[in-house]
């Protein structure tokens, strides 16, 4: 089974949208989500992602908390991805070099961050496309 993990800045918005959405589309790869900063470590998920659970159906888990990324993550999981392209540079600037190829980009977009902008519901389209293509990109 593939392991990912979902990574943006604070790890309470974009990357568990990701997380909960993707385990609500498929039970066949084991699915987590980091930070690349330590400024929400411990934190729950932003009520505008709990919302946005609760709006579609989606199961998540209310305990979840902000966990940033380690350096055990690049060799736990086989891909990180990265939520914009400022997530996959900050994730690059600290992976060892020889886990460097298994760090991408969510989408050729980048996912804009709903903290700042205030578009969860547009965030989750985004996201529920993203999973379905990762989905199918991992199947190959």
């Amino acid at each position: 089974m593939k392991k990912i993990a979902f990574v943006c800045l604070g790890n309470i918005c974009r990357s568990p949208m990701a997380e909960f959405v993707m385990k609500s589309l498929t039970d066949q790869v084991y699915i987590e989500s980091r930070a690349t900063s330590n400024w929400e470590h411990g934190n729950p998920i932003h009520r505008g992602t709990r919302n946005i659970f609760k709006e579609h159906g989606i199961d998540y888990d209310a305990d979840k908390r902000s966990i940033p990324l380690s350096k055990a993550d690049f060799y736990d999981f086989d891909y990180l991805i990265g939520m914009d392209e400022q997530n996959v540079r900050d994730m690059q600037a600290v992976a060892p070099a020889d886990c460097q190829d298994k760090i991408l980009l969510f989408d050729k977009d980048g996912v804009p961050d709903p903290y700042y902008t205030g578009h969860f519901e547009a965030t989750y389209q985004q996201v529920t496309k993203g999973c379905q293509d990762w989905i199918n990109f991992l199947k190959k």
